[in-house]
This record gives structure tokens, C-alpha cells and sequence, in this order.
């Protein structure tokens, strides 16, 4: 079963990655930029939340705590980006961390205790959860376009 777990959690990962690949190809920068409704963000800021995220999470996943003090958080919710391909380098960087991270585990690493924001998870609700975190920022902010 955990082996079935791990290449359908790479699966899920990857389809979620294509649908954001898909959205992102058929829009312009300045509608990435822009907040389709009051009080939203923009899919660029998403992104860059998503980007922020994934860095933190998945960067010596099995031995840091996946809240890093590097990441500052609240900057990932002010659109830095300069170009549509700054924002898809930026984006795949994040993605390319995960699967760094992901597609080498084994079996005997998803009962494993690792840390976010100081509390213990096991590899596999780690790794549940962003699966989840990920899937809502899609539901809410990319939906519209695909």
C-alpha cells in the first residue's frame, strides 16, 4: 500500500502542477497580476505564496523544520515579479524542489517524524497536507480559467 501511496501522491502532485502550468500558459502577465475579485489575490501572488511555500516545505524535508526562518511569509503576498517568465521560473523552481524531495522517498520513510512550525507530522500527513494546501489555492484562485 505505501508504495501505491507514494506514486499516487506523485501523480496527484504532478496533475495539480499541470493544471497550473495549463492556467499559467493562457494568460498574459498583466492577467496574472490582476485581482479578479475585491479582497483576492492575484494568481501571481498565489504563485508566489505557492513558490514561497514549496521552498520552505520541501527543502531538507526529512531533516529542517519546513517552516524555515529564511522565508519571510508576508512577502509572498506582494507581487515582486518583473515578467510572465520570471513568474514561470519562479514557479516551476518550487515544483522542481517538491519532486526533488518527493520522488526519492521510500516506504520506510512515510511513518518518519518530521517538523512544520515545530509540531510533529509523519511523512505522510506532511505530506497530505500540502497536498491539501495546494488544491485549495487551485479551487480558489486558478479555477476560473481552466
Amino acid at each position: 500500500m505505501e508504495t501505491s501511496f507514494l506514486s499516487s501522491i506523485i501523480k496527484q502532485f504532478e496533475y495539480y502542477k499541470l493544471l497550473g502550468d495549463k492556467t499559467l500558459s493562457q494568460l498574459t502577465f498583466e492577467e496574472l497580476q490582476k485581482e479578479f475579485e475585491t479582497d483576492s489575490n492575484s494568481i501571481a501572488i498565489i504563485v508566489k505564496h505557492l513558490v514561497g511555500n514549496m521552498l520552505s516545505r520541501w527543502t531538507n524535508f526529512l531533516d529542517e523544520d519546513g517552516e524555515k526562518t529564511w522565508r519571510n511569509r508576508d512577502q509572498e503576498f506582494i507581487d515582486s515579479y518583473n515578467s510572465k517568465d520570471e513568474l514561470l521560473e519562479a514557479w516551476h523552481t518550487g515544483w522542481d524542489c517538491l519532486f526533488q524531495a518527493i520522488r526519492p522517498l521510500k516506504e520506510s520513510d512515510l511513518e518518519r517524524i518530521i517538523f512544520i512550525r515545530n509540531q510533529g507530522h509523519t511523512v505522510t500527513e506532511a505530506i497530505n497536507r500540502q497536498l491539501a494546501h495546494y488544491a485549495y489555492h487551485k479551487d480558489k484562485s486558478f479555477s476560473w480559467v481552466n
